[in-house]
C-alpha cells in the first residue's frame, strides 16, 4: 500500500525552492530566519499530529510509505491546507538526515514562550540551562523532563538551540509536549526575585546532598555547561546549591545524567508524597 495525495506533482529535483529551504533548516541561521525546524520520520510526525504541533508543510514519498496512520495523518493535513509535498525516494534521502526517514517529514513551526508571562503554577518542575554544548544532552534532557511531567525548558543562552537536528532526534518526540523560554542572565534573576520559584542549582563542591532538600511545586532545577558546570554567578541565585555524590574515580557526570537524576529526584518526591495521602 502507498499513501495516497490529493492533487499532488512528484517533485524530483533538488533544485525546487521548497527542497531548497528545507534542506537549508539544517542550518540554525535558517531556523531562527524562519522560525522553523525539520522532523522526520512517522514516530515524529504522528508525535507533532497528536499533540496539535503547529505544522507548515508534509513532505511525503509515497513510495517509502505503507502505514494507514501515515494516510489519516496526510489526509489530515490536506483538509486544513497544509501543503503537502510529494517527492521522490532520492529528494527524500537528499534532505534527510537519518538513514530510514521512513517516507515523510515536516516543516514545523518554532514554539518560545515569554518569560514575563510564566507565573508559578501546579508544574512539576522546569529545568534552566546555562549553556549545553552537545545537542544530544540537551535531547536527553528533554525527553527526561517530559517524562516525568516537568514543564520544559529556560534557556540562558544564546548558543543553546532545542531545534538543532541532533537534539530534535534525542527528544524521541518529547519536543512537541514541552516548553521553551529564551532569556538573558539579568532577566531571569528579576524573576527570580519576583516569583517564589524554588530555584536549585548543582556543584560538585556542594555540602547538601540532593536528596536531603525538599523540593516544593513548582521548582526550577538550574544546571550549568559541560565543561566547567554551574559558575558561582549563578549559584548565588539559587535557594540551595546540592551536590550528587560520586564514590568512582571520575570527577563529574554527564550534564544529560545528572540533570536526569535531579529530575527524577523531584519526581519520586512527588510521587511520594501523592501515595502518602
Amino acid at each position: 500500500m502507498t499513501a495516497t495525495i490529493k492533487h499532488s506533482h512528484l517533485i524530483g529535483s533538488h533544485n525546487h525552492p521548497d527542497i531548497k529551504r528545507i534542506r537549508r533548516l539544517r542550518d540554525r541561521a535558517m531556523r531562527e530566519q524562519t522560525g522553523q525546524y525539520y522532523v522526520e520520520g512517522l514516530r515524529f510526525v504522528a508525535n507533532a499530529f497528536q499533540s496539535q504541533a503547529p505544522v507548515d508543510m508534509l513532505v511525503v514519498c509515497p513510495q517509502q510509505l505503507d502505514h494507514p496512520y501515515a494516510e489519516r495523518i496526510i489526509h489530515h493535513y490536506q483538509r486544513v491546507g497544509v501543503p503537502v509535498l510529494e517527492v521522490t525516494p532520492e529528494i527524500l534521502n537528499g534532505i534527510s538526515a537519518v538513514d530510514d526517514p521512513q517516507g515523510i517529514g515536516a516543516v514545523v513551526r518554532q514554539r518560545w514562550e515569554s518569560l514575563t508571562r510564566v507565573t508559578p503554577g501546579d508544574e512539576l518542575c522546569w529545568v534552566a540551562l546555562q549553556i549545553v554544548r552537545s545537542a544530544g544532552n540537551l535531547g536527553t534532557i528533554l525527553r527526561t523532563s517530559e517524562a516525568i511531567g516537568g514543564a520544559g525548558v529556560i534557556v540562558l543562552d544564546e548558543a543553546t538551540d532545542p531545534y538543532d537536528p541532533a537534539c530534535v532526534r534525542a527528544t524521541m518526540g518529547a519536543i512537541f509536549r514541552q516548553r521553551f523560554i529564551r532569556t538573558s542572565i539579568e532577566k531571569f534573576r528579576r524573576w527570580k526575585q519576583r516569583h517564589n520559584y524554588q530555584l536549585i542549582g548543582t556543584s560538585p563542591s556542594a555540602t547538601t546532598d540532593y536528596q536531603d532538600v525538599h523540593y516544593h511545586t513548582p521548582t526550577i532545577i538550574l544546571m550549568g555547561e559541560e565543561r566547567k558546570g554551574l559558575p558561582q554567578s549563578l549559584q548565588a541565585l539559587c535557594d540551595t546549591v546540592v551536590q550528587i555524590p560520586m564514590v568512582g574515580e571520575s570527577d563529574s557526570l554527564n550534564l544529560a545524567v545528572a540533570t536526569g537524576v535531579m529530575l527524577y529526584e523531584v519526581f519520586n518526591q512527588r510521587r511520594k508524597k501523592e501515595t502518602s495521602h
